[in-house]
């Protein structure tokens, strides 16, 4: 067992924590040096909780040419116990954090490093950071550990206790009530599956259903009276139905559908929106479990909209079925792989968008240009930003502790929290589809 340390004084020892070695399946729990300061901007956090991801097993397979042996994991929840020097209360002009973090502060930090200064950051591309790091890599080391060095802190983590202080947009929340066990998400899969969501429903071939005006009117259109009188022509009821497909339900599928059902429901109350959802996986565990939870979603966070979980043969002929062979309007693609993208394709409608959301390897694109080209498919692939998604997805936390909260239980998304000592079987589990959601407590 590793040694105690107080490293709130600078000591030095070892800590415990999840290894991974290559080529491929090596997973093993070891002692290694406990973190230490580095850049004036770093911060250690000691772990509370850590997460087990999807994204982990592209790793544990061995698909991302990995060849040094690395700590696992990049979803961490902990409490701040060391600051380098920028962190000062006469820091200005810089993120907020780097004047009001301090030792003791609770922190989630986004499964990427963020400097919130760049351009990509100002913008909201924060996932696109000139300094972006991948927690869980041979050069930064994950979070599947006791502590944990966290680069460019003041920009990259939140701070659970700032976001209580009086006077805060969300002190008017009770966070306090947030399940330990639900933060974790907000480190990566609830904000990816709302960004999911939101690189659809914010997408102008989504435009015609939510404005009632037909492509392009529902959005920017340059010209003088002539397209503004067209602009004004409304849509048929008949024409504003939107259908979408959410095709693989992990942790991060359910998350995304979660999402995508409130704030749906949102819009059939503000503006009568009519929506159907089809989600779709090949494993008969995942589809009890969000049906499960869809049941238990109350009904303003669902809406009265259809809903289906289904095979992939049976989802196929439900979207066929639904919008009379047109195909969906958007489907999110929550998987990573080509079998799920060759399926987003098939049932996404001419003129349809794909938000892929799953880490894809480097076998080519299933389809042509060609293919692309005869059915005006667009396509939105790439990594969440955490920190542009944050606010959405903490709302949607508060709003889902129903689902988001409990552990084991038939609803919801989080199975059990395990120590590492278990960290080789469940990494095993999980990788066969037989678990969902795992978090460790370096403390078990």
């Amino acid at each position: 067992m590793a040694a105690k340390v107080d490293i709130h004084n600078g000591a030095s020892g070892m800590q415990r924590a999840v290894r991974w070695y290559p080529p491929a399946y090596d997973i093993r729990v070891e002692d290694v040096p406990i973190p230490q300061i580095i850049d004036p901007d770093d911060a250690i956090v000691k772990v509370t909780l850590a997460g087990l991801c999807g994204s982990d097993l592209h790793i544990y397979r061995g698909h991302e040419d990995v060849d040094r042996d690395l700590t696992c994991g990049h979803e961490v929840v902990g409490e701040v116990v060391a600051l380098g020097r920028s962190f000062h209360a006469d820091a200005t002009g810089r993120p907020e954090l780097y004047s009001t973090l301090r030792v003791g502060d609770k922190v989630i930090s986004p499964f990427t490093v963020s400097c919130g200064e760049c351009h990509f950051c100002r913008i909201g591309f924060t996932c696109r950071c000139i300094h972006s790091c991948l927690f869980g890599i041979p050069t930064l080391p994950g979070g599947q550990a006791q502590y944990i060095r966290i680069p460019k802190a003041g920009g990259t983590l939140f701070s659970l206790s700032a976001l209580q202080t009086p006077g805060n947009a969300t002190a008017k929340w009770d966070l306090s009530k947030l399940a330990d066990s639900s933060l974790i998400l907000m480190a990566d899969i609830l904000p990816t599956g709302v960004f999911a969501a939101m690189q659809a429903l914010q997408h102008p071939k989504i435009a015609p259903m939510l404005t009632g005006k037909s492509y392009p009117y529902g959005g920017f259109v340059p010209g003088g009276p002539i397209a503004q009188g067209q602009a004004a022509v409304a849509l048929g009821k008949e024409d504003r139905t939107l259908t979408i497909g959410v095709v693989g339900l992990g942790p991060v599928g359910v998350c995304a559908t979660i999402s995508l059902l409130d704030i749906l429901a949102g819009l059939e109350a503000s503006q009568d929106l009519v929506y159907q959802v089809i989600a779709i996986d090949p494993l008969e565990t995942r589809r009890s479990k969000l049906q499960a939870v869809y049941n238990a979603i109350e009904p303003s966070g669902k809406g009265n909209g259809r809903f289906a979980v289904a095979s992939v043969e049976d989802g196929k002929k439900v979207v066929r079925e639904w919008t009379d062979g047109a195909g969906c309007n958007a489907v999110l693609e929550v998987v990573g792989n080509n079998s799920a993208l060759t399926l987003a394709y098939d049932i996404v409608r001419p003129f349809g968008i794909i938000s892929s959301v799953g880490v894809h390897q480097e076998p080519p694109m299933p389809f042509t240009g060609r293919d692309v080209y005869n059915k005006n498919v667009s396509f939105d692939f790439g990594r969440c930003p955490v920190r542009a998604m944050f606010p959405i997805a903490l709302e949607i936390l508060l709003k889902r502790q129903d689902i988001f909260g409990g552990v084991g239980a038939e609803s919801s998304l989080i199975d059990k929290v395990v120590g590492f000592g278990e960290a080789v079987e469940v990494y095993k589990l999980f990788d066969k589809g037989q678990c969902g959601k795992i978090l460790f407590n370096p403390s078990v």
